[in-house]
């Protein structure tokens, strides 16, 4: 009898952000103004690296990988929302909300991944600047992005196949701008200690881990930098290493907060606001960081422009 009552679902209601009605338009508009900047600067660091032979160099490969993820990170969740903002009834249908959930986790988890292998890059030019080209061989950085690839996609497979083997009833509106995960878990009317059991081993390791391996690199960073007696080389580093650091703090910084110290008066609304924060803040500001606080960036800037003006 209860299966009998049970509906299927066929698609899910985004309730979006919570903004008055009167506000959505500027909304609209400051939001699709964000996802274009996020496109254009992170277009714009691909181009100047595939252009430019003088960023043909590891930290390069990673970054201009860093900024393919974070354009797509963004068009995840963005264009959905941008859409449902000019909609009346802001639905998505059952199949895309579960692609939707697989892409964000892989994504995410790709610039978590990338983000360790930049760290490791910055470790062994700082520590160990004379064997950097042997170590960082073209080899060992397509075999470090290859590995985040395969290992985004079996975890965010993995999870997206346990949530396709839930049944959701009547409920179907999503309290956020997009399909996450753990809103999914609080609609579904099946056992969900198994999705719960492996969101917090398998998705805290791949959360921690990274951020530890970080941390290691970068005290064994600093420890080399304190043992260097001049002013200048420990400039240098510092400068070398401010751009990765500024993302990392604001990337982990924000799904620490949100994820692992979970509070207890954390609201529905509040978990969207800070969601935000890392799935559109963060992709924007990343060409800023590295742009404004780069010099190889701005000279490459000039170098490709003054070409193609010269061309012309």
């Amino acid at each position: 009898m209860e299966r009998r009552n049970q509906t299927v679902i066929s698609e899910f209601l985004l309730l979006g952000l919570p903004i008055e009605s009167e506000q959505k338009n500027l909304f609209y508009a400051l939001f699709l103004a964000m996802y274009l900047t996020t496109v254009l600067g992170n277009l714009l660091i691909i181009l100047l690296i595939h252009l430019d032979s003088h960023l043909h160099t590891p930290m390069y490969f990673f970054l201009s990988n860093l900024s393919f993820s974070d354009l797509c990170f963004s068009s995840v969740t963005m264009p959905e929302l941008l859409q449902n903002m000019q909609s009346q009834v802001p639905s998505i249908p059952y199949a895309a909300c579960l692609t939707q959930m697989y892409f964000f986790l892989f994504f995410g988890d790709l610039e978590n991944f990338l983000l360790v292998a930049m760290a490791y890059d910055r470790y062994v030019a700082i520590c160990f600047p004379l064997h950097y080209t042997t170590i960082m061989s073209p080899k060992l950085c397509f075999s470090l992005v290859a590995l985040s690839w395969v290992l985004t996609t079996f975890h965010a497979l993995l999870h997206t196949l346990l949530m396709a083997r839930l049944c959701f009833c009547a409920d179907n509106v999503i309290p956020h701008f997009f399909c996450d995960m753990s809103a999914l878990l609080k609609l579904s009317c099946s056992d969900t200690r198994v999705n719960e059991l492996v969101i917090f081993t398998i998705g805290g390791l791949i959360v921690v881990i990274p951020f530890l391996l970080i941390i290691m690199s970068y005290a064994r960073i600093l420890s080399s930098i304190l043992k260097v007696p001049s002013s200048g080389g420990i400039c240098k580093a510092f400068s070398t290493c401010g751009s990765h650091l500024s993302v990392v703090s604001l990337f982990y910084g924000i799904i620490i907060a949100l994820y692992l110290c979970p509070s207890a008066d954390n609201s529905a609304v509040k978990e969207t606001v800070m969601s935000m924060m890392y799935t559109v803040v963060t992709p924007m500001l990343n060409p800023f960081i590295y742009s404004l606080r780069n010099r190889d960036m701005k000279g490459a800037l000039g170098r490709v422009f003054c070409k193609k003006i010269f061309l012309c």
